[in-house]
């Protein structure tokens, strides 16, 4: 157990897969060959990716393989054009901050039988990083003025061939997680007044397992399913930093001069501070995820559609728990009630040569986030996918690379609240728009 924190630990600090590049916050970059496809790769599940798309898979590959790589991540900052309370009723807009980073995946199979084979594989499933460009100004500073969530899965699993018709696999899933969030406390004294800034992070971790089956029901047809459970990611006794505290906003609020204005501070704290430490925790609900998948291979050419649903009913709301509190150092509480997505993918590949393989695909990635519900954290929107790739062997070796534009559709919301008593309202009316780029290279071999 210690061994594999540790080992999770290595590698998100290596690695930052900190925002989504599926709808919600899921990463579904866990594979170059199956990213050139358009993730449609439940049925086909014929590299070491396989641990992470169908563990059955990993019966089709001979001997010892070991598979690394990586996601490169340009994410555009998402435009805003509209109203928040911090506003008061006038059209503003906002850009968030472009962010750049990766997205690893390492695997390890071997098979020991005919009928056995085992392995284990490291991925990101989950992450999710907004940022904004001001913290002191923006216009959502209220609700979030960056978020940072990351999370890496240890996934040993071993599979068997039932017959030349079945194929079985499962594994434990073990999942380390980190999380940052920032915000400004902002206080109504007829225009906005910055109160303190709220720092918080901490890690957690989460335990789970994953299934999957393949069917051949002839030489030219496949077909997938595979599932992995849902993720609560408990993230106990978190860092919260207080700065920040303004004169001018507790007096405002009712305080005397040199006091707390509501805040709760930690015993022996002096009262003319402007900081304090303090804890918070929360839970983090990640979805359970299954898919559904059909191949059809005619000599060189092969052709997937997937059927890929995440239940994201399980992430109903996200609320923390600050220890040292008061009046206007409250709880973080937010209705999230998202709903469960199926996402459409659809994929082909043609191998030209035997060494070289050319692919491209499709996805169609519909949005979870609830009009009613969306807010800074994840202004998410139905997202388009566009992918193309290409494979080559040489000797032992398997190189794959591939790249996925991602279209977020504009989206258009009405769900602004207007400002009550010293604080301000919730949400925003107005539109985002945004997308990202992603380049994938994975390097394979076998022993």
């Amino acid at each position: 157990m210690r061994t594999a924190r540790w080992l999770a630990v290595l590698v998100v600090m290596m690695f930052s897969a900190s925002s989504a590049m599926a709808a919600g916050f899921r990463l579904p970059e866990a594979g170059a060959k199956a990213m050139g496809m358009g993730f449609a790769f439940t049925a086909q599940a014929d590299d070491p990716s396989a641990i992470y798309f169908n563990p059955a898979g990993i019966m089709q590959l001979e001997g010892t393989n070991v598979m690394a790589g990586t996601s490169f991540v340009k994410l555009n900052g998402g435009e805003f054009n509209g109203t928040t309370p911090l506003t008061y009723g006038a059209t503003a807009t906002e850009t968030q901050k472009n962010l750049n980073f990766f997205i690893p995946n390492m695997y390890l199979t071997k098979r020991v039988s005919p009928n056995i084979a085992y392995g284990v594989g490291i991925f990101a499933p989950f992450g999710l990083g907004q940022e904004y460009q001001d913290r002191n100004a923006s216009i959502f500073r209220t609700a979030i003025t960056k978020i940072d969530l990351q999370t890496v899965v240890i996934n040993p699993m071993v599979a068997f061939k039932v017959n030349e018709f079945l194929s079985f696999g499962a594994g434990i899933d073990y999942m380390f997680g980190k999380a940052k969030l920032a915000r400004t406390s902002v206080i109504n004294n007829g225009t906005p007044l910055n109160l303190y800034n709220l720092d918080m992070k901490g890690d957690g971790d989460a335990w789970g397992y994953n299934f999957g089956l393949q069917l051949t029901p002839s030489p030219n047809w496949k077909v997938g399913l595979s599932y992995r459970s849902p993720f609560n990611l408990e993230i106990k006794d978190g860092d919260v930093d207080i700065t920040n505290i303004s004169t001018a906003a507790i007096l405002a609020a009712g305080g005397a001069p040199g006091t707390y204005a509501g805040i709760v501070k930690p015993a022996g704290m002096d009262n003319t501070s402007t900081s304090f430490a303090t804890k918070g925790s929360t839970t983090v609900r990640l979805p359970a995820t299954a898919a559904l998948g059909i191949a059809y291979i005619r000599d060189r050419l092969t052709v997937e559609a997937d059927l890929d649903i995440t239940f994201w009913h399980s992430y109903k709301r996200l609320d923390i728990d600050i220890r040292d509190q008061g009046a206007l150092l409250a709880d973080i509480n937010s209705a999230r009630g998202w709903k469960d997505v199926a996402a459409f993918r659809i994929g082909g590949e043609y191998r030209v040569t035997d060494p070289l393989a050319i692919r491209a695909g499709f996805v169609y990635d519909p949005t979870p986030v609830p009009a009613e519900t969306m807010d800074a954290f994840l202004p998410d929107a139905t997202r388009l996918n566009y992918t193309v790739g290409a494979g080559y062997k040489y000797k032992n070796w398997t190189f794959d690379g591939s790249y996925l534009y991602v279209d977020k559709q504009d989206r258009t919301v009405y769900n602004q609240t207007g400002p009550v008593s010293v604080s301000y309202g919730s949400g925003f009316n107005g539109k985002w728009s945004g997308d990202s780029h992603v380049v994938a290279f994975d390097v394979a071999y076998k022993f």
